[in-house]
């Protein structure tokens, strides 16, 4: 008991240290990403600079040795491998997702915040003398705090810490540190008015047959969409290393590729994470084809090189989605859009649970047990394949057996 009583103690300090940190880290990370994206909107021909942004990004890397550097898979490996994020991550990652959102790139910025959580954590477990053990849950725990202090969802931080390492098997000692680094890391953005993520659903479904029926189909639907993003992702990265794989040149080639995609689309919805985007869902029609052109814009920019992530993305790909295909099955068009946006979450990260409960620090509780539903429909249905190759999935999906396999 005296045992248990002495590890509390000193993880809820740890904790409460790195998501203070984090979140400091975090609020500037915000403010600077939000900043960018003003300059872009204000000087929209600032995007004809990406092709230099992502030489310098690419030169950057090169120079801190870190060319080879795999972002979240990374942070990912380190939770089962006695590995560390080393410190220095933070200020590449942290201008790298700067430079890729002013110039236009199209990208999110959790996968940033993630290493640069972990970086954080890792720097201060190495301070207390930590054991292998130990840093593994450090690990989790800054990017709890990193993906808290971001996205304002501190509960769902702490799960996907835990439920994304290894899809089956949650690290439940992480449990503790995990939750009270999520909730100082928020605590610390809230003091600078950094406002939670979260959107409006117009007008929920009511709870029937038909409607479970009907969020089972576009729930369904979304998974396969799910699997379009990253098979996308995983070939252009593909397309990339075999005909392009110099460094600087690929950022090169990639930018001017955005570029043109840009002077084609003819607008500049698609580039920058898109919240506008997604925000405009939730009340009005979207272009059916939004979500194919988004998934392209960004596979085009991260597998280049860039910087950011891939999850607010898949925010964009799914809410489009769902905005579209709710018409034609007869949901509300505004829950739709909230059905997809999680049910895309779900399929590309394999974190049901995770999912749920985004649903709720998203849109509130009201429609819990239809997207309980499409949570579990989507997951089932999105196969065994992620955008992290370094999650393992221990057992099966669709039966009671272990299967300890990677993400394809």
């Amino acid at each position: 008991m005296l045992g248990d009583i002495k590890a509390f103690c000193k993880w809820v300090l740890i904790a409460v240290i790195v998501g203070a940190v984090v979140g400091f880290v975090g609020a500037a990370f915000h403010y600077a990403v939000d900043f960018a994206t003003e300059i872009r909107e204000l000087f929209p021909g600032i995007i004809l600079i990406l092709p230099l942004g992502g030489l310098y990004i690419a030169w950057i890397y090169k120079i801190c040795g870190a060319e080879n550097d795999s972002g979240t898979n990374f942070v990912i490996d380190t939770v089962r491998e006695n590995k560390i994020v080393p410190i220095f991550t933070l200020p590449i990652i942290f201008l790298g997702t700067i430079i890729t959102h002013l110039f236009g790139g199209s990208s999110g910025r959790e996968g940033a915040a993630l290493q640069i959580g972990s970086s954080i954590s890792n720097a201060i477990g190495e301070a207390f003398k930590l054991d292998d053990k130990d840093m593994h849950i450090m690990t989790m725990c800054g990017m709890s705090a990193a993906f808290s202090a971001l996205f304002g969802t501190p509960v769902t931080a702490a799960v996907f810490s835990i439920e994304v390492i290894s899809i089956g098997i949650m690290h439940f000692s992480a449990l503790v540190p995990c939750i009270i680094a999520s909730l100082t890391g928020i605590t610390i953005t809230q003091m600078f008015n950094v406002e939670p993520t979260s959107f409006n659903i117009l007008e929920y479904c009511e709870f029937s047959p038909a409607n479970i029926a009907k969020v089972v189909i576009l729930s369904a639907l979304c998974a396969f969409v799910s699997i379009l993003f990253c098979v996308i992702m995983k070939k252009t990265s593909k397309l990339y290393k075999k005909y392009i794989p110099n460094p600087f040149l690929k950022a090169i080639v990639g930018g001017v590729i955005v570029i043109c995609l840009t002077f084609i689309v003819g607008e500049q919805y698609y580039n920058g994470a898109g919240m506008g985007v997604i925000e405009s869902a939730f009340e009005t029609d979207i272009v059916w084809y939004a979500f194919l052109i988004k998934i392209i814009f960004t596979a085009v920019t991260l597998c280049a090189g860039f910087k950011g992530g891939e999850i607010v993305p898949a925010f964009f790909t799914g809410a489009t989605f769902g905005n579209a295909v709710s018409k034609i099955i007869g949901i509300n068009t505004s829950f739709g859009t909230g059905i997809g946006l999680i049910c895309l979450f779900c399929g590309v990260t394999n974190c049901p649970l995770t999912s749920i409960i985004l649903s709720v620090e998203l849109f509130g509780s009201k429609g819990l047990p239809l997207f309980a539903a499409a949570c579990a429909t989507s997951y089932m249905l999105s196969g065994y394949i992620g955008l992290y190759s370094e999650q393992k999935i221990m057992y099966s999906k669709t039966k009671a057996e272990f299967i300890d396999r990677k993400a394809q």
